[in-house]
């Protein structure tokens, strides 16, 4: 059963009147914001702290794996390589278990991939930096792309958790439509996708300085953020049994 979060949006109608929807959980702002935040925060955590690779932003990594290859530093780009492909595992298991699994479990497996994410980064944050950091950012990335998969629509527009471009670039077309034409749904839109790519940018700026302070640790305090959509799936849950 999806778990809906009591938020209201109104949407035009065709007489001129307004249409209320109700929105799933993970499609709410609040919720978007939070991983927003978690993926700004991984990027900046791996980047710092595990080796100087990104575990979200994969056109971060094959820029770099491109300009060390020309440089003729291959063992430094190699490393861009692993987190690439976990980005793709993660893509295909995060379809799979959409596709195959979803039916056969019967809690929220969207549920089943935060929790998931929380525990990945709780042990992540044991590991020394004397391990590879090959291993770490291949399992963060493998997660990340978990939830960038899982997680794909904010209220009625399609959006990313773990990268800024595509959200830029939807947010300026928003933007432009509602100085243009007087659309207020646009602009409303626009200051939704502002509000994700804010918090992005607030959660890098958090987790590399938690990162540059604390050390490996700091991704405990990503998991701790996340646990608070855990919490909004929880909230809701219980309010629907009523």
């Amino acid at each position: 059963m999806a778990v809906l979060l009591k938020n209201y949006v109104g949407t035009s109608s065709r007489d001129g009147g307004v249409t209320i929807k109700e929105y799933m959980v993970a499609e709410s702002v609040p919720f978007g914001m939070i991983l927003a935040v978690v993926g700004g925060f991984l990027d900046a955590y791996t980047y710092i702290g595990r080796g100087g690779v990104f575990c979200n932003s994969q056109t971060g990594n094959i820029v770099l794996l491109a300009v060390y290859a020309v440089k003729g530093e291959w063992s430094r780009a190699f490393v861009h390589i692993p987190p690439i492909f976990a980005f793709i595992l993660g893509v295909f298991t995060a379809e799979f278990i959409k596709r195959h699994l979803s039916k056969i479990v019967r809690a929220d497996w969207t549920y089943i991939v935060l929790l998931s994410e929380i525990v990945v980064m709780i042990i992540i944050g044991f590991i020394p930096t004397s391990v590879s950091n090959i291993l770490t950012t291949v399992v963060v990335s493998f997660v990340a792309s978990l939830q960038v998969s899982s997680f794909r629509r904010l209220v009625d527009a399609p959006y990313s958790t773990t990268m800024t471009t595509g959200n830029l670039r939807s947010a300026t077309v928003a933007a432009f439509l509602a100085l243009t034409k007087n659309d207020r749904r646009a602009g409303m839109r626009s200051m939704r996708y502002f509000a994700i790519i804010l918090s992005f940018m607030t959660g890098a700026v958090v987790g590399g300085l938690l990162t540059a302070h604390v050390g490996i640790t700091a991704i405990w305090f990503a998991g701790i953020i996340l646990l608070s959509a855990v919490v909004l799936f929880r909230i809701d849950e219980i309010k629907n049994r009523r």
